[in-house]
């Protein structure tokens, strides 16, 4: 069933899909929001506990929007990315990866700085796990971040995760150490 629904889901227009939240739009991530993604993707500080961030230039980013778009072709695409709309602004982006296994979603999000912490990237969040759970048949979600990266933690409590694994390891794109990664699961039923 779980292969059915994500082949139904890619073959249903996803490449200008939309989910609306009480105060949120997602939308396909285009190449309409490569400035803007570029702008928190490519900031030092912004992406300081990312391991594939920043990107080094805008024709990365356009690569990286390219490959999402060709993604959503695919039978069973392997990852989403939603820009993240206030209104007409674009103010960050979500994502669903089915890397760890191919019922098991692993959640991301990014937002520019000024828009941190104004609970956006709970309710994007929130908003894609509940289209996977609704239209591809996801039941488990998980999300991983560097150990001290504090509000990313506080967006996965809020989102009913608990920790199950702090002893793995990740190399960030911006650090040459080595950083300890956290790992919180929810199941919806």
């Amino acid at each position: 069933m779980y292969k059915r629904d994500r082949r139904d889901a890619a073959a249903s227009g996803l490449q200008d899909m939309q989910i609306n939240t009480q105060r949120l739009t997602l939308k396909t991530l285009s190449m309409a929001h490569l400035q803007t993604a570029y702008a928190y993707s490519s900031d030092p500080a912004n992406t300081q506990y990312m391991m594939f961030l920043p990107v080094d230039s805008v024709e990365e980013t356009r690569r990286l929007i390219k490959d999402s778009l060709a993604e959503l072709k695919k039978d069973a695409p392997g990852y989403y990315k939603f820009a993240v709309l206030l209104g007409e602004k674009h103010i960050g982006g979500v994502g669903l990866y089915f890397d760890a296994a191919p019922d098991i979603g692993e959640l991301s999000w990014l937002f520019l700085p000024e828009y941190q912490g104004h609970g956006y990237a709970t309710e994007a969040a929130r908003a894609l796990m509940e289209w996977a759970h609704a239209r591809l048949g996801v039941n488990r979600f998980i999300a991983l971040c560097d150990a001290e990266n504090l509000p990313s933690q506080a967006v996965m409590r809020k989102l009913g995760m608990v920790l199950t694994d702090s002893t793995g390891t990740r190399k960030n794109r911006g650090s040459d150490e080595l950083r300890r990664e956290l790992l919180f699961e929810v199941r919806l039923d």
